[in-house]
């Protein structure tokens, strides 16, 4: 039973532990920084707003619903009872009124998603209900639900949505290069956005240790036995700073085409948030509540997301990072710093040794 009196259900080797609520609580509470300020910059994003309107009123949601009810299993009473308890436990916690119907998918790929424009669909597959236990599984549709308080189910449909339909008009050169432009920038804002998603996923579980087990499970299967937690964030640490500019470069490409950030940094991003004083006045009960959001200021969200991002550009560790921080500061050497830096990126050949004879030519 919660701390207010909410009954929970306890299930097979999971004990059962009062769990704080947070009446009112306003997805501001949890949104990362990047989530709101990638949002902004995608509804600027020249023709986005035709588009969003466009689709909005053609996407065939009603199909798609019909297309779950038909081919997949409703999460119910008498369906993956265990799944609905926690579907409406992760509800009552972040005080999400409407229950959102859930259904699970037949598909050994480890996913879960929160789809629909006029009113959420809480998608999760077969594989990931193998693979997680009752308490990962708690975070991952606290996850979901965080999805769904925060209205991202409107703009993951119409990203599912163009994606294929760049792959059906890829032969017309503009017609794609349009829709390329708006699916990446979705894509970018879906990224930062699934950090915020993590953030109510711990709100709801309220056990980092079961979030991390489940983000190291969804990067290296069902062999915790094999995992170390402190390794695994190191590896998150590893790939921010190793390597050079050359580095750099790459790992922008390498995310580009994905929806979600890698498991490692999204690892090491809610171990920080949950270790910060943020966290805990949320669970001391001080956080904006709904009724607030509309006087909210834009522009001061605004500025709090380029404050995240100045902050993150300041203390990161990666050499593009750097490069950008020593620019600002009016560093000297930079030419030569960024020729170093990508030294080799062309061709494989190790430069050439100077002649010992030959004094070294200043850089500029």
């Amino acid at each position: 039973m919660s701390d207010d009196g909410h009954e929970q259900t306890s299930h097979e080797n999971v004990p059962s532990r009062q769990r704080k609520r947070f009446p009112g609580i306003s997805s501001r509470a949890y949104e990362h920084p990047a989530d709101r300020s990638a949002l902004v910059a995608l509804r600027k994003l020249s023709g986005f707003d035709t588009v969003f309107k466009a689709l909005s009123g053609l996407l065939p949601e009603r199909s798609l619903r019909l297309l779950f009810l038909s081919d997949s299993v409703r999460v119910s009473d008498q369906q993956f009872a265990h799944l609905n308890d926690m579907l409406r436990d992760a509800c009552y916690i972040l005080d999400l009124e409407k229950v959102p119907p859930m259904y699970v998918n037949q598909d050994p790929q480890p996913n879960a998603m929160c789809i629909g424009l006029d009113e959420p669909i809480i998608v999760v597959t077969t594989g990931l209900v193998e693979l997680l236990d009752e308490e990962e599984m708690r975070a991952v549709i606290g996850h979901e639900v965080g999805h769904a308080l925060s209205g991202h189910s409107v703009y993951r449909t119409i990203l599912l949505f163009l994606t294929s339909l760049a792959l059906r008009v890829a032969w017309i050169p503009l017609g794609n290069l349009a829709i390329m432009a708006i699916v990446t920038a979705l894509r970018e804002w879906f990224r930062k956005s699934e950090l915020s998603a993590d953030r109510a996923g711990l709100l709801v579980g309220q056990d980092l240790k079961a979030s991390m087990r489940g983000l190291m499970k969804i990067a290296g299967g069902n062999h915790l036995h094999e995992m170390n937690v402190d390794a695994f964030l190191q590896q998150a640490e590893e790939y921010e700073a190793g390597g050079d500019l050359r580095d750099s470069v790459l790992k922008i490409l390498n995310v580009l085409p994905r929806s979600h950030p890698f498991t490692t940094v999204r690892a090491a991003e809610l171990k920080k948030w949950a270790e910060s004083r943020d966290y805990q006045r949320i669970l001391d009960g001080h956080y904006p509540r709904r009724t607030e959001d509309k006087d909210t200021s834009v522009s001061g969200s605004f500025r709090e997301s380029a404050s995240h991002y100045a902050d993150h550009v300041k203390s990161s560790k990666d050499p593009l990072m750097k490069l950008v921080t020593d620019i600002a500061g009016g560093a000297g050497d930079l030419g030569g710093r960024v020729r170093r830096g990508f030294d080799g990126f062309t061709s494989s050949a190790p430069p050439k040794d100077r002649p010992t004879d030959t004094p070294p030519r200043d850089e500029d």
